[in-house]
């Protein structure tokens, strides 16, 4: 199917339209228009804070920082001014905090954002397995320590991927915290995708050949396909993306710590039955712009949320699961857009 004849869905409000998907100077423009006000204020203000962009900058810049949280060494992308709406993004699965980096700078000259590494991810530490339980449970308690560390109390959650079930746990922990959710290829209800299938015995069984099956996951080509399948122009996707997973997941140790969060897939459930239920009760406002191939996730999958979140917006892109590496223009364009007509003091 050719770009132009790609057709994305919209639903607001419960009302469902069809419109067809700008192309890339159209974003383009549309980002700039938006971006100016902010620019023109910076440049009068020339407050002198610590945050503060340089008038000049076409972007905000991106600091990579850490924090010790429970003794472990986390890292964390952060951009934008402190005291603005913040923005946590919560990554996915085999990838870090890298996968946002073309988003944050489009985000940051309104938004305080944030983007943490789990342990066992991206520049985090890594803990010895028999001192730290690998599981979604810690990777939530360790993320809610960082947030709480950089005293931020309300948060728009961007969640992608494993970051749904992390992420759902900060949102039920402290019902109102989130004051926005954006899913892209993200999971809350069971999924009966083929991708699951040597996964699904794992968590049935548990026994030591089904766990050394589950390597097929980690397998470079397997990362490699992650990427690409689903993907209309490959040549789009930076070759860095699995390379830079592959080198980290063959770091001592860090494939058995991933077949551990593999398996703890399975622990999921309760939790993604009670975010249906918050999404029910609080109907947080929610963006849904997601890869319709994603052969994890895929766009038919996605519209499950519609049945708790009636008014959610819901935008198909032709791509895969890694939405961002070849869409990030057409997601921040929309996130912006939602975001200043649902999240105040912006």
């Amino acid at each position: 199917m050719r770009r132009r004849d790609f057709i994305k869905s919209g639903v607001v409000s419960g009302l469902i339209t069809t419109l067809p998907i700008a192309g890339a100077e159209t974003l383009q423009q549309s980002t700039t228009a938006s971006t100016k006000p902010d620019a023109q204020k910076r440049a009068n203000s020339r407050t002198d804070t610590s945050t503060q962009t340089e008038p000049s900058a076409p972007f905000p810049p991106t600091y990579y920082r850490t924090a010790m949280i429970e003794g472990i060494s986390v890292s964390y992308r952060e951009a934008g001014q402190q005291g603005n709406p913040v923005i946590l993004l919560l990554h996915g699965w085999p990838s870090s905090s890298r996968m946002y980096r073309n988003l944050i700078p489009l985000l940051a000259n309104k938004y305080h954002v944030i983007a943490p590494d789990y342990p066992g991810f991206g520049h985090s530490g890594v803990p010895p397995r028999g001192e730290y339980n690998y599981s979604f449970d810690r990777m939530g308690e360790i993320v809610e320590a960082l947030i709480e560390k950089l005293q931020i109390e309300t948060f728009a959650l961007y969640i992608m991927d494993f970051g749904a079930p992390i992420g759902f746990r900060l949102m039920l922990k402290k019902p109102g915290r989130v004051t926005a959710l954006i899913a892209q290829n993200a999971p809350a209800y069971p999924s009966g995708s083929e991708w699951f299938k040597v996964l699904a015995q794992y968590w049935k069984d548990g026994l030591p050949q089904s766990r050394q099956n589950a390597r097929a996951y980690l397998d470079p080509e397997a990362i490699k396909q992650h990427y690409l399948t689903g993907v209309r122009d490959v040549s789009r996707i930076d070759p860095d993306d699995w390379l830079i997973d592959t080198c980290l997941m063959n770091r001592p140790g860090l494939d058995e710590i991933h077949l551990d969060m593999l398996y703890d897939i399975r622990s999921n459930g309760p939790v993604f039955k009670a975010a249906q239920e918050y999404f029910r009760t609080h109907r947080p406002p929610t963006l849904i712009v997601t890869g319709a191939n994603d052969v994890v996730f895929s766009g038919e999958y996605m519209k499950r949320y519609l049945a708790d979140l009636p008014g959610a917006e819901f935008h198909l892109l032709d791509t895969g699961h890694f939405a961002l590496e070849d869409h990030c223009d057409e997601i921040a364009s929309l996130m912006r857009d939602f975001l200043e007509r649902t999240v105040k003091n912006v």
